[in-house]
C-alpha cells in the first residue's frame, strides 16, 4: 500500500510524527476533564407553581390544566409529569432527547412567562428549572456537635461556604439541617384587642418601615449627588420601637404589645452523623473540570478550616466523590497494566522482538484515540476507560496480523524491506477491511437514543478512535519499525519454542480435525445448528434486566411513618434506626435527613422535598467492603425491617443507568379520583400477590384529614370583618405571618415573623381564644365568625400527559429476575377488568427499555447493510460475505454460556457487547477468506487452499483472539457489575468463534466456494 511505502521510505518523518503523538497523548491524559459519569444533558424542565393555601383540586383547576394545555402544543415535546399537591404544583416536561437543552429551555421560559396572564394574579411564584448534571454534589462535609450553641453553628458553616465558594472550579455551595435566622415578634392579641389595635395596623407600619425607596439624584452646580432616604431597619432595637398607632397624642410602639427578639425557624430538616447533632455543608462541580484537580485545591483549604474550629465543634469530611473517581480510574488503571501484561505473555510466540514492535502499537494508538475522544468533548470516566481497555485486546490485532505476515516472507527469504513492503502490501486491505467492519459493528452503540445511549457513547467511542488509530498505526509505524527492528531468520525456521508449539498443535490436532470436517460436511453443518439453536433456548434461563445496581459501598434507607406523622415522631423512629445500624461493623459513616432528602449525592437519585412524615439516611461503608457483602448486609437489613412497626423501612441500592422511580410500575389512567383509588387498592393486592415483588407503594391509600376554617362570611360582613383579615389572623397564629426583610450588620437578610405569642410549637390550642380585630379595632372571638371542621382530600393529584394517572410501584427481591416479575404483572394486569374510560400502561424498566432501545431497529438495519456493503466491496462477491458472517452464530453459543456460568443476566451492557462481539469475529474470520481467496488465485484446488488458509491463519487468528482475551480478563474479574457483563459475553463469544469457526468456516467455505479468477 502506499502509504506504507511512504511511512518506511520516509522514515525520519515517520519518527517525528511518532514521537509527537506520544507527546500529544500524555499532555492530553494529564488534562483531560475527570469524572465518575458521563455527563448527562437531557431536555428535561421541571416548572414548579405555588399558590399557597390552594388544595390540590383548585391547582388542577386553576393553574395546571391552563398550563398542561399550553406546553403540550410546543414542539418536539415528548410527555409531561405533573404532581399536584397543596399550594404546589410541579410539572416534569421531557422534550426529545435530540433537541438542543438551552434552546429549549429558552423556549419553555418564554412561554410560561407569556402564560403568567392567564393564570391567577395571587400565585406566589412560577418558575422553569433545569436538570443539571453538575449539580451532583461531589462533597459532603459534616459540622458535629452536641453543645455548641446554634449561632456558633451556624458561623462555622457559613465560615466554611464562604471558603468554598472561594474555590472557582465548585459551584452551589450549600448548608443543609440549619433553620434560617428570623425575628421573631411574638403578639399579645389580647392586649390589641383592649387597645383597640387592628392587625393589618401593625402589618401595614412594619411593612412601611421596611420599604426603601430611593430618593433619585440632584444636579448641584457641575456634580450629580444621589439622595438617600431613611431606608431599612438596621437592627432589632429599630423593629421593637416601631409606631404601631397614634392615639391621644400618645405613640404605641411595638414592644408594647409583643415581645420582639432574634430566633430560627421552625425545624423541618434534622441532620446528624452517625447519630451525632450536625450541620451539613455540600459543593458541587463546575461542567468541564477534573475532578482529581480540584480535589487536591480544597482537600487542604478544608483540612486547614479544622484547625480553626472551637474545641466543641468536629469537621467530617464524610462523603467526597474524588475518592470514588480516583479509586475507580486507578483499578481500571490496574487493570490496564494487568491487561498489558497478558497481551504481551499471548504475542511471545512471535518472538522478542516482533512481539516488541507490536506492543509500541499498544501507548501509540490509545494515544491518538484519547487526542481524538478529547478534541471530541468526552471525559475520561470509567465508562471511556473501559472502551479503551476493551480496545487494548483489539487494537493490536492489525499490528499482529501485519508482523506475523512480514516475519513470514523474512522466513521464505526475501529481505527486511522487500519481506515488509510486499508483506504490507499482501494484507493491507484485509486489514483495512477488518478494521471497517469493527468500527460499523459498534456504530450502533454510538447511536444508541435518549439517556442511556448518552450514558453510554463514551465506551463505543472509545473503542472506534483506538481501532481507527491502530489500523493508520499498523500501515504506517509497524512496517517501519520492522523494517528496521526485525531480524532476517537465523535459528529455527519454525520460530521459537511457543511459536513451533503451536505450530505443532495446528498441524497435529487442527489439521486432523479439519480434514475430517471437510470430508462429512454436512455432518459440521448440522452438529453447529444444533449447538447454535441449543444455546438459544438458555436466553430465557439466564433472563433480561436493563442496568445493575451500583457496586459502591453506600445505600439508602428510606422511612416513611404514617401520613401526617409529625418531625417529632418521625425522628423517634429514626433515631431507633440509627441505633441498628450503628451495631453492625462494616457501617462507618450514617448520615440521617429527617423531614427531607439526603443532598444530591448520586447521579440519578433526586432528593425528596420537605416533607414531616419521611427520613433518608445514607449509608456509608468502610472501603474495603465488597459488593457481595454489601448485599448480604441490605439482605439483612431488609428481612429485619420488613415489616417495622409504626413505620415502613425501605433499604434501597444505588442502581445504575437513567432514573426510574421503581423496576415496577403500574400506571392507572381515568378521570375520576375515587374510582382511580379503588382500582390502585386492586393493583396493590395485584402486586402483593406477585412472587418477588418487594416495597410495594400505593400513594392513594389514604386520604388527607385537614381542618377546614369555614368561614360564615354573611357574619363576618355583618361584624366589618373582611375575609382576608380572618386567614392572617388564623395563619399568624398557627405559623406566623410573613411581613418582609431586614438587612443585618452583616448584610444578610432576615425575615420578620409576626406570630402569636407564648404559642411554641403550633397545636390546636394555637385556635382556642382566638380573637378577630375588625375594621374598628373590636375584638370578635373566631368561633362567632367561623367553625372548626376536619375535611378529607388527596393527598396530591398525578397527570401524565393531561390524563390523571396513579403510579403503583415495586421493587423486586434478591434471587427474582426483574423481566420474570415484569410479565407476571403484565399477565395478570392484561386480565384484569378496567371499567370504561380507565386503562393502564408499565413504566419503570419496562419504560425504560422501551426508550433505551426505541428506534435502535432503523441503526441495527443500517449498521447490518454496511456491514454487508463493507464485505461486498472487499471481497466482490456475496458468496465470500455469506462464509465470513457464517461465524456471528458461533459466538453467541459462547457468550450465552458464559453469562450462565458466571450468574449474569442478558442486561443493556451484555447486549452491547454482543453487538460489538459480531465485528470482532468478523474481523478474524475476513483473514481466513481473503487468504483462501488469494492462494486460490495462485491456482491451488479448493481443498488445498482451504487447507493451507486454515493452518497458516490459524496462528494469526488465534494470537488476536488470545490478545484480546488477554486485555478483556481484568474487567470480567472486576467488581464492577455495570461493565463486567460486557467482557464476559466477549471473552465467552472469542473462545467459541475462535474454536467453532475454526473448523466451520471452511467447511462453509467448501459447500459454497466463491468465484475467482486464477492469475497467470
Amino acid at each position: 500500500m502506499k502509504i506504507s511505502d511512504y511511512a518506511v521510505k520516509n522514515y525520519q518523518f515517520t519518527l517525528v510524527i511518532f514521537l509527537m503523538i506520544i507527546a500529544l497523548g500524555v499532555t492530553t491524559i494529564l488534562t483531560m476533564p475527570r469524572s465518575e459519569d458521563p455527563e448527562l444533558h437531557a431536555p428535561q424542565y421541571p416548572i414548579v407553581a405555588v399558590f399557597p393555601g390552594t388544595s390540590p383540586k383548585d391547582m388542577e383547576e386553576l393553574v395546571v390544566e391552563p398550563m398542561e394545555q399550553k406546553i403540550s402544543g410546543l414542539e418536539g415535546i415528548k410527555r409531561i409529569k405533573t404532581n399536584i399537591s397543596d399550594g404546589v404544583a410541579v410539572l416534569f416536561v421531557e422534550y426529545l432527547y435530540e433537541n438542543d437543552v438551552d434552546d429549549k429551555y429558552s423556549e419553555l421560559v418564554r412561554e410560561v412567562n407569556a402564560l403568567r396572564t392567564e393564570l391567577p394574579q395571587n400565585l406566589a411564584s412560577l418558575e422553569v428549572r433545569r436538570v443539571l448534571p453538575s449539580d451532583v454534589n461531589i462533597i459532603q462535609i459534616a459540622l458535629v456537635s452536641e453543645s455548641a450553641a446554634r449561632d456558633k453553628m451556624k458561623e462555622a458553616a457559613e465560615n466554611l461556604q464562604d471558603k468554598l465558594e472561594q474555590i472557582k472550579q465548585l459551584k452551589n455551595v450549600k448548608i443543609h439541617g440549619l433553620p434560617d435566622r428570623i425575628v421573631r415578634i411574638d403578639l399579645q392579641l389580647e392586649k390589641m384587642a383592649q387597645l383597640r389595635i387592628p392587625l393589618e395596623a401593625v402589618i401595614g407600619n412594619l411593612q412601611s418601615e421596611i420599604a426603601n425607596i430611593p430618593g433619585g439624584s440632584v444636579d448641584a452646580s457641575t456634580k450629580s449627588f444621589n439622595i438617600k432616604t431613611s431606608g431599612n431597619y438596621k437592627d432589632v432595637d429599630e423593629i421593637r420601637n416601631t409606631i404601631v398607632l397614634s392615639s391621644n397624642n400618645k405613640n404605641i410602639l411595638l414592644k408594647d404589645i409583643a415581645a420582639v427578639y432574634l430566633s430560627y425557624e421552625d425545624e423541618t430538616h434534622i441532620t446528624r452523623l452517625n447519630g451525632y447533632r450536625s450541620i451539613f455543608v455540600t459543593a458541587a462541580q463546575k461542567p468541564g473540570e477534573n475532578i482529581s484537580k480540584t480535589q487536591e485545591i480544597y482537600a487542604p483549604i478544608i483540612e486547614e478550616f479544622k484547625k480553626t474550629l472551637p474545641v466543641n465543634i468536629d469537621l467530617v469530611h464524610h462523603f467526597d466523590q474524588a475518592d470514588n473517581v480516583n479509586k475507580r480510574l486507578s483499578g481500571l488503571g490496574m487493570d490496564f497494566i494487568i491487561a498489558i501484561l497478558l497481551v504481551a505473555i499471548t504475542l511471545l510466540p512471535l518472538g522478542q522482538r516482533a512481539a516488541l514492535i507490536v506492543m509500541i502499537s499498544i501507548p501509540l494508538s490509545l494515544a491518538i484515540g484519547i487526542v481524538l475522544m478529547n478534541a471530541m468533548g468526552y471525559t475520561l470516566n470509567q465508562l471511556s476507560i473501559v472502551g479503551l481497555v476493551v480496545a487494548l485486546g483489539l487494537l493490536v490485532d492489525d499490528s499482529i496480523v501485519v508482523v506475523e505476515n512480514i516475519e513470514r516472507w523474512l522466513r521464505d527469504g526475501h529481505s527486511r524491506m522487500e519481506a515488509t513492503l510486499k508483506a504490507t502490501q499482501q494484507i493491507g486491505l484485509a486489514v483495512v477491511g477488518c478494521t471497517a467492519t469493527l468500527i460499523i459493528a459498534f456504530l450502533p452503540l454510538v447511536f444508541l437514543p435518549e439517556a442511556a445511549g448518552e450514558f453510554i457513547r463514551s465506551l463505543p467511542m472509545g473503542v472506534i478512535t483506538s481501532v481507527l488509530a491502530s489500523m493508520l498505526v499498523s500501515l504506517t509505524i509497524i512496517p517501519f519499525l520492522s523494517s528496521r527492528l526485525l531480524k532476517e531468520p537465523h535459528g529455527h525456521p519454525d520460530g521459537n519454542i511457543f511459536m513451533r508449539s503451536l505450530k505443532k498443535f495446528i498441524n497435529g490436532s487442527y489439521a486432523v480435525l479439519l480434514d475430517k470436517a471437510l470430508a462429512k460436511p454436512w455432518w459440521t453443518i448440522g452438529i453447529a445448528l444444533v449447538i447454535f439453536i441449543a444455546s438459544l433456548q438458555l436466553f430465557p434461563v439466564i433472563g433480561f434486566s436493563l442496568f445493575p445496581a451500583s457496586e459502591k459501598p453506600q445505600f439508602l434507607v428510606e422511612i416513611t411513618t404514617p401520613l401526617q406523622s409529625n418531625l417529632a415522631y418521625t425522628d423517634s423512629i429514626t433515631k431507633e434506626i440509627e441505633k441498628e445500624l450503628s451495631q453492625y461493623d462494616e457501617v462507618q459513616y450514617v448520615a440521617t435527613n429527617v423531614g427531607k432528602g439526603n443532598p444530591r449525592i448520586y447521579y440519578n437519585v433526586i432528593p425528596e422535598n420537605e416533607r414531616t412524615d419521611y427520613t433518608q439516611i445514607f449509608v456509608q461503608l468502610q472501603e474495603d467492603t465488597s459488593p457481595a457483602k454489601k448485599l448480604a448486609l441490605i439482605e439483612t437489613l431488609r428481612s429485619k425491617w420488613t415489616p417495622y412497626p409504626g413505620a415502613k423501612v425501605e433499604v434501597k441500592n444505588f442502581e445504575q443507568g437513567p432514573p426510574i422511580n421503581a423496576p415496577v410500575e403500574v400506571r392507572l389512567f381515568g378521570d375520576n379520583l375515587d374510582t382511580l383509588r379503588s382500582l390502585a387498592a386492586r393493583v396493590e393486592q395485584t402486586l402483593e400477590q406477585t412472587e418477588g415483588t418487594l416495597y410495594i407503594t400505593n400513594p392513594v391509600t389514604h386520604l388527607k384529614s385537614d381542618i377546614k376554617v369555614d368561614i360564615n362570611k354573611d357574619k363576618a360582613q355583618m361584624l366589618g370583618i373582611p375575609t382576608v383579615t380572618i386567614d392572617r389572623t388564623v395563619r399568624l397564629a398557627v405559623a406566623g405571618l410573613n411581613v418582609g426583610k431586614f438587612s443585618d450588620e452583616n448584610g444578610d437578610d432576615v425575615e420578620i415573623l409576626l406570630t402569636k405569642a407564648n404559642q411554641g410549637q403550633s397545636t390546636l390550642d394555637a385556635l382556642q381564644n382566638l380573637y378577630i380585630n375588625n375594621q374598628q379595632g373590636r375584638a370578635i372571638p373566631l368561633n362567632q365568625v367561623a367553625d372548626l371542621r376536619l375535611e378529607s382530600s388527596p393527598i396530591n393529584i398525578n397527570h401524565f400527559d393531561k390524563i390523571r394517572m396513579v403510579s403503583i410501584t415495586s421493587f423486586v427481591g434478591k434471587g427474582f429476575l426483574v423481566d420474570n416479575v415484569i410479565n407476571d404483572v403484565v399477565t395478570k394486569m392484561d386480565a384484569m377488568a378496567l371499567p370504561a374510560g380507565y386503562s393502564y400502561g408499565m413504566g419503570g424498566e419496562v419504560e425504560s427499555r422501551q426508550e433505551s432501545f426505541g428506534g435502535f431497529e432503523s441503526v441495527i438495519i443500517v449498521t447490518i447493510f454496511l456491514f454487508i456493503a463493507v464485505l461486498v466491496l472487499e471481497f466482490g462477491t456475496f458468496k465470500s460475505t455469506l462464509i465470513v458472517l457464517s461465524v456471528i452464530p458461533l459466538g453467541i453459543v459462547g457468550a450465552v454460556l458464559a453469562l450462565l456460568i458466571t450468574g449474569n443476566s442478558l442486561s443493556f451492557v451484555a447486549i452491547i457487547g454482543l453487538i460489538a462481539l459480531a465485528g470482532i469475529e468478523v474481523k478474524n474470520t475476513i483473514l481466513l477468506v481473503d487468504f483462501t481467496n488469494q492462494l486460490r488465485e495462485q491456482g491451488k484446488s479448493l481443498e488445498d487452499a482451504i487447507r493451507e488458509a486454515g493452518e497458516v491463519r490459524f496462528l494469526p487468528i488465534i494470537l488476536t483472539s488470545m490478545t484480546a482475551i488477554g486485555g478483556l480478563l481484568p474487567i470480567a474479574w472486576s467488581s464492577n457489575p455495570l461493565i463486567s457483563p460486557l467482557a464476559i459475553v466477549l471473552i465467552g463469544g472469542l473462545v467459541s468463534s475462535t474454536l467453532l469457526s475454526r473448523i466451520v468456516t471452511p467447511v462453509v467455505y467448501k459447500l459454497i466456494p466463491p468465484h475467482v479468477d486464477v492469475k497467470n
